[in-house]
């Protein structure tokens, strides 16, 4: 069950929040903060919110929640202003003026932005989220005004409609209370969870709930004794410490059920005993040294379960989070769940980033700002920013060391790829493999905590889009995507020039001999602003080159000429990066008959020329693309065999013995058995050429156990 703040008096007023201020603020402080909220009362006068009640009441809320937290005179003052922009006239330069840049900075970094027209709803939340983390990351004291914002408004959402409720909750689930989370505020993250869980599952809320209430009532004795037992224990020892029952939140326990269920090895339901067979008690001591002391009083009177003790004293989580976690056997047929740290250790844990002064002193929440600015620049667009924010806010973290010793925290699933962006974008760029505890290891290989990795680069090395098949944190992703966008687009002009330069030699020109009025021309013609853009729409295929060539002879007839084409073919290297595709229908190979086919938005796609597919293409003969090997071509191009081979022992193993002794790496393998004594086993290897490829074949065909094989072409 959730602890959460203390909830507001009967009638909250101006009043009662200067009384909570005074506690802590000095009197000018809190004139200060009343004459902030009367120029408020008077922006809003005359607004109501969705219940009935006079707006002022929301910022005057959201500004309590702030006091009981002992925010400073300037996040109160802006939390009392938070809406004026969005909701009156009042703009960021008079808040300025009246109240300083702190606070109509503050006041801004939370506000929507409505000067700009989006498609959709979740384009613009996307947006205004991202504003906010940006401002965020310049005071961190704009995410906590606005969690103590969206506090208030889920507190309050039953005046809304049943979609809002529902799109909010969400939203809130998704993602603040996940930031709450990160930035350590325990109380905060935790009655979000509840009034989200309330509001998404009422039915299961209750039933919870009520099955909670009950179970504590009936281990009301035995959690008394417990506490009693483990007291005396800690006094006879002469160690000062305080216990306390600890209670778990309704969304903790639900998630921890769901959990079981979708991890379980059965198809058999986690009952609600099974995952809440714990007494949990808290153990808070005056020092560290007594920590270590009261845990080894513990395991000595009761035997602990090893596999669930942690040490996040030694190792502390991501968000600063500190304490010792063990699980012990008790005689009463229950698990004894402790928790041991200090009462700073205490405080860290329930208020976070609130202990430190909104300093954002603390490394780790440092560095996750810092995350945030790299994925922000490096994103496409708002909505690809807002989800790989998310991905990077799930709550479990994987704990592994660099050779030196370092922890590196990555989220729960995190490949060796992640731990390798999480060092530095460029070991991530050239990384070619992995040592993960001394052991070579591929780059998707799953990281578990307490191994030891080291990054193997190559300055030849570069980012792969499979790589974004197992790459799971936020900062890996975005690095990833962003290297092959840089890399495509790079691609794109190098591709679009030779295509241009192609169709443009029927008129003596190319690219380098054009002068700035032919330059100007085009651009003018096709409304674009850079001749690189122009280059790069060629390369992507959205804008055809012949099109493009002919603007210099416009009278000329501008048809498809297919012999025209066949006599000047685009010649392929093998180099042309991403955006020369060699089809897996058909796998070409050097040396094959093959046509080139121009996709919009994927460049060239490079066919055999027998392929089935080509047929499909016929009514679009302007985008078949003539192309030609080029001579000497050198590299590794993939192809799929199929064998035909006797049911015997050891048959893969001696035809995977000779593909690696013909100089071909097998890619992928698949067998399909058959009842009349053989199989089919179908191979994709690289080869080089088709002479490769046929003397492979010739020397497969005589291994013993070998009836057929043959080359599979669509």
């Amino acid at each position: 069950m959730s602890v959460p703040l203390e909830p507001f008096p009967p009638r909250l007023s101006a009043a009662v929040l200067c009384d909570l201020l005074n506690t802590y603020l000095n009197v000018q402080q809190v004139q200060e903060v009343y004459n902030t909220y009367l120029y408020s009362a008077e922006a809003h006068d005359g607004q109501s919110r969705k219940s009935g009640e006079p707006y002022i009441f929301h910022p005057l809320a959201v500004a309590y929640i702030l006091g009981q937290m002992h925010s400073d005179t300037q996040t109160l003052c802006a939390a009392l202003l938070h809406d004026v922009i969005e909701d009156t006239d009042t703009n960021k330069e008079k808040l300025g003026n009246l109240f300083g840049e702190k606070v109509a900075e503050l006041v801004d970094g939370v506000s929507k932005l409505s000067s700009i027209d989006f498609k959709t709803r979740e384009q613009a939340q996307a947006a205004s989220f991202q504003k906010m983390i940006l401002a965020m990351s310049h005071d961190i004291r704009v995410i906590i005004l606005k969690l103590a914002d969206r506090l208030h408004n889920m507190r309050t959402l039953g005046a809304m409609s049943a979609t809002a409720r529902q799109r909010i909750a969400r939203e809130t689930l998704e993602i603040y209370a996940p930031i709450a989370n990160r930035l350590g505020m325990n109380m905060v993250c935790s009655e979000l969870e509840d009034l989200c869980f309330a509001m998404l599952y009422p039915w299961r809320y209750r039933v919870l709930e009520h099955a909670v209430q009950k179970m504590y009532r009936k281990r009301a004795d035995i959690i008394v004794q417990m506490h009693t037992t483990f007291k005396e224990l800690i006094v006879q020892s002469n160690v000062t410490a305080q216990l306390s029952k600890q209670h778990k939140h309704y969304y903790g326990i639900y998630e921890k059920m769901r959990h079981k269920k979708e991890h379980t090895s059965t198809d058999k339901r986690k009952t609600f005993l099974q995952v809440t067979h714990v007494c949990a008690l808290r153990i808070i001591t005056e020092s560290l040294d007594d920590c270590y002391r009261v845990l080894g009083i513990v395991h000595g009177h009761y035997k602990p379960m090893c596999e669930r003790f942690k040490d996040y004293i030694a190792i502390p989580k991501v968000n600063g989070y500190q304490s010792l976690h063990t699980v012990l056997f008790s005689p009463h047929g229950l698990l004894i769940e402790i928790q041991i740290r200090t009462a700073l250790m205490h405080d860290v844990a329930e208020k976070g980033i609130m202990l430190q002064g909104f300093s954002s002193s603390q490394p780790a929440t440092d560095e996750w700002l810092h995350s945030l600015l790299e994925i922000q620049k490096n994103a496409s667009d708002s909505q690809e920013f807002l989800e790989q924010v998310k991905t990077d806010l799930f709550p479990d973290e994987v704990y592994v060391f660099t050779p030196a010793g370092k922890i590196i925290q990555l989220p729960k699933g995190a490949t060796a790829i992640d731990f390798a962006y999480a060092i530095h974008s460029e070991l991530g760029n050239h990384c070619i493999a992995t040592k993960i505890d001394n052991q070579y290891a591929a780059r998707s290989t799953q990281l578990v905590s307490g191994q030891t990795v080291e990054v193997l680069t190559a300055p030849w090395s570069q980012p792969n889009p499979s790589w974004l098949n197992f790459a799971v944190s936020g900062r890996a992703n975005t690095h990833i995507r962003h290297f092959l966008k840089t890399l495509e687009h790079d691609d794109a002009i190098k591709l679009g020039q030779r295509m241009l330069d192609r169709d443009l030699a029927i008129y003596a020109l190319s690219v380098e001999t054009l002068t700035q009025e032919q330059c100007t021309h085009l651009l003018s013609t096709f409304k674009i602003e850079r001749f690189e853009t122009l280059l790069a729409d060629i390369g992507l295929g959205n804008r055809m080159a012949l099109i493009v060539a002919r603007q210099f002879d416009p009278k000329r007839d501008m048809s498809f000429d297919v012999e025209t084409d066949k006599n000047n073919p685009l010649i392929i290297k093998g180099t042309e990066g991403i955006l020369v595709t060699f089809s897996r229908c058909c796998c070409p190979i050097p040396g094959d008959d093959i046509v080139g086919f121009i996709s919009a938005g994927r460049g060239i796609l490079i066919h055999l020329a027998s392929c089935k597919h080509i047929y499909n293409y016929r009514h679009n003969p302007e985008k078949l693309l003539a192309v030609e090997w080029e001579l000497g071509i050198e590299g590794e191009f993939l192809v799929d065999i199929h064998l035909e081979v006797r049911d015997q022992r050891g048959i893969l193993g001696k035809i995977a013995i000779a593909l690696a002794d013909m100089d071909s790496n097998i890619q992928h393998v698949s067998n399909e058995n058959s009842e009349s004594g053989y199989s089919t086993i179908k191979f994709c290897i690289a080869v080089q050429n088709r002479i490769h490829l046929a003397t492979i074949m010739r020397h497969l065909r005589r291994l013993d156990g070998v009836n057929r094989i043959q080359r599979s072409k669509n």
